[in-house]
C-alpha cells in the first residue's frame, strides 16, 4: 500500500501519552532528588536511566516550580574535572498541610518536603459535626501557617479512618463519627482555597513509610492501623492497592481467634472491638488502672511500673499479631508496619505481636517510622504522596 499524508507508516505519539511520560520522568527524577540528594545531575542519570539531556530538562523544570534547587557549592568527582552542581529538595519555599481526623480529636500540621513535621497542633473536638471539624481544622491551618512566613502551602492532605473514597475525596462512611458521604474535599477547599487530598489513614501511612520511612525500597509493605478505628492497607511495586471506591482495608470486623468482645454487628470477637483503643480504655477502667477514655493513660501507667497496664497493652499487641497472622497467609508482604500504641512504647509488645503472627516468617514486622508525630504524617502523606507521584500536576495546581 503506497504512503499517503493520510496513512503514515509511524502515528504521531498522542500529546496525552507524551504528557503523561513527562510526568512520569519527572517523579522518577524527583523521588531520585528526594532519595539521594544533594546528588549531581549525572547521578541523577545513572540511578534513573534516563538520559542526561532528560535529566537535566526535568530539573529545569522542577527548579522552575520551587520544588528543587541547586546547592552552593560545587562538586567534583575524586577532586579532578569540571565540577559538578548537585541538586536537592528546596527545603524553604514550600510547606504541605496535613490533617488527620480521629474520634477525639483533629490533628493540623506542617511538613517540609521531606515528610518532617515542622509544627503541629491538636484541636478537640467540641462537636463531630463535619462542618465544624473542618473550619476548626482550616482555621488551624491558617494559624500555623502564620506562624511561618515565607513560606507557601501547596496543598493540604486529609487522613481518616474508615470508609474514604479517594478518588472523589468523600469520607463515605465513618460509624464513630457518624459522618456520612462527607465531601471532605469540596468542604476544606472552600474553607482554606487550597487544593485537598483525601485519603484513608492506613493507605496514607504506607505512602509515607514508602518515601520517608522504613519501607523505602520495600517491594511489598502491609499497614496495620489499631487505633479507635482499625484497618490496614497494602502496596506492592510502589502502588497502594484501593479497590472499587477505595473500599479495600477494611478489617474492623475480621475475626480474631480466641476473641470475647461483642460487636456493634452483632458478632463475637470482631478485631475492631476487640483491640480498638476504647476497648483497651475500657478494660482499664474496670481494672482500677486510669480513670480516662484517653490510652496515652494507660502507656503512662505501664511505664511508671503498673504491672496490669503493662499486660493489657501486651495482650493487644499478641491480639493485633493473631490478626495479622491471617493477613500474612493471605498477602505474604515484604515488610509490615504497625501502628499501634503498646508497639510504638514497649519492646515486649512488638516481640508479642512478632510472636502471634509467626516467628519462622521471612516478613519485618516492624513500628512505624513516626512514632512522635503519626498522625501528622498520616495527613501531610497523603499530598506529598501526590506530589512525588505527578510533581508537575499537583505543583501547578497550588501555583
Amino acid at each position: 500500500m503506497p504512503r499517503t499524508a493520510a496513512s503514515p507508516l509511524v502515528s504521531p505519539v498522542p500529546r496525552a501519552a507524551d504528557r503523561d511520560r513527562r510526568r512520569t520522568s519527572a517523579s522518577v527524577v524527583l523521588r531520585s532528588v528526594l532519595e539521594h540528594g544533594p546528588v549531581a545531575r549525572s547521578t541523577v542519570a545513572r540511578l534513573t536511566g534516563l538520559s542526561p539531556a532528560s535529566v537535566t530538562e526535568h530539573c529545569a523544570r522542577l527548579a522552575g516550580l520551587g520544588l528543587i534547587r541547586e546547592e552552593a557549592a560545587p562538586r567534583r568527582s575524586n577532586g579532578v574535572g569540571r565540577p559538578h552542581v548537585p541538586v536537592d529538595l528546596d527545603g524553604e519555599r514550600f510547606l504541605v498541610g496535613g490533617v488527620h481526623v480521629a474520634v477525639p480529636y483533629t490533628t493540623v500540621a506542617l511538613l517540609d518536603l521531606r515528610g518532617r513535621v515542622m509544627a503541629e497542633r491538636r484541636l478537640e473536638h467540641e462537636r463531630t459535626d463535619p462542618g465544624r471539624v473542618l473550619t476548626r481544622a482550616a482555621e488551624g491551618l491558617a494559624a500555623l501557617l502564620a506562624e511561618h512566613p515565607g513560606r507557601r502551602p501547596l496543598g493540604v492532605g486529609v487522613a481518616a479512618g474508615g470508609w474514604v473514597d479517594r478518588e472523589t475525596g468523600t469520607v463515605v462512611e465513618h460509624e464513630l463519627l457518624g459522618w456520612r458521604e462527607v465531601p471532605v474535599r469540596e468542604l476544606l477547599r472552600d474553607r482554606t482555597g487550597l487544593p485537598v487530598r483525601v485519603d484513608g489513614h492506613a493507605r496514607a501511612l504506607v505512602g509515607g513509610e514508602r518515601l520517608f520511612g522504613r519501607a523505602r525500597g520495600s517491594r511489598s509493605v502491609l499497614h496495620l492501623f489499631v487505633g479507635n478505628v482499625v484497618d490496614a492497607a497494602f502496596a506492592t511495586n510502589d502502588e497502594v492497592h484501593h479497590g472499587p471506591r477505595s473500599q479495600a482495608g477494611a478489617i474492623a470486623h475480621l475475626p480474631v481467634p480466641g476473641g470475647t468482645e461483642p460487636c456493634t454487628c452483632g458478632r463475637t470477637g470482631c478485631l475492631q472491638a476487640e483491640v480498638s483503643e476504647r476497648t483497651l480504655c475500657r478494660r482499664a477502667r474496670a481494672a482500677r488502672v486510669i480513670e480516662s477514655a484517653d490510652p496515652v493513660h494507660v502507656v503512662a501507667a505501664a511505664e511508671a511500673g503498673d504491672a496490669v497496664a503493662r499486660r493489657l497493652l501486651v495482650e493487644r499487641a499478641r491480639t493485633t499479631g493473631r490478626a495479622a497472622a491471617l493477613l500474612l497467609d493471605v498477602l505474604n508482604p515484604e515488610t509490615v508496619v504497625v501502628t499501634e500504641v503498646g508497639v510504638l512504647h514497649f519492646e515486649d509488645c512488638l516481640d508479642a505481636l512478632r510472636e502471634a503472627a509467626g516467628k519462622s516468617r521471612s516478613t519485618a514486622v516492624l513500628p512505624t517510622s513516626f512514632p512522635d508525630s503519626v498522625l501528622a504524617v498520616a495527613g501531610g502523606s497523603v499530598l506529598l504522596d501526590a506530589l512525588f507521584r505527578d510533581p508537575l500536576g499537583v505543583s501547578s495546581e497550588a501555583i
